[in-house]
């Protein structure tokens, strides 16, 4: 089967690309597809997170696990795109090179059947310039007044904190 999905800059300029790609590729297949069609070079650390119908964050799937032996994450080469997307489950969240948080939502289209003719992955509509730079991004917490009300700067005795340590 061939899955087509839309992936789209998280920006206020339309700027999204349309790519065919086989549903056993790996996630890995998806990240190099998707910085080819953005034209990154492709060398930046990267993750896709299973997102759900708001587009909320869910389980990270990172192009390599970087935990030191603690619990393990799934890996992009070691997961298949039809293992995290399906008809029911079509939203994904990808993020390329973590300093400039380029943010993608990729979104599963369609799935057809393979077309002899073509050749896989597929980049089949480009729409709009990418940015010189990364949009910004506004990181809010859901209540500022609440997650401030009880903590004060100066008050070391609640923090468990040993200031002569050394």
């Amino acid at each position: 089967m061939i899955y087509r999905f839309r992936i789209i800059l998280d920006t206020q300029e339309d700027v999204f690309r349309d790519i065919e790609i086989e549903a056993d590729a790996t996630l890995e297949d998806l990240h190099n597809t998707i910085t080819q069609a953005f034209g990154f070079g492709g060398q930046e650390m990267a993750s896709f997170y299973i997102s759900n119908e708001l587009w909320e964050q869910g389980e990270e799937i990172a192009l390599f696990d970087m935990n030191d032996g603690q619990e393990s994450i799934r890996t992009m080469g070691e997961t298949t795109i039809e293992e995290v997307t399906d008809e029911d489950q079509t939203k994904l969240i990808y993020v390329y090179d973590f300093l400039n948080m380029w943010t993608f939502l990729v979104e599963l289209a369609d799935i057809v059947d393979y077309d002899d003719g073509s050749t896989y992955p597929n980049l089949m509509f480009a729409h709009g310039e990418i940015p010189e730079e990364a949009p910004e991004k506004e990181f809010v917490a859901e209540d500022p007044e609440e997650d401030d009300a009880d903590f004060d700067p100066e008050d070391f005795e609640d923090l468990e904190f040993d200031e002569n340590w050394n």
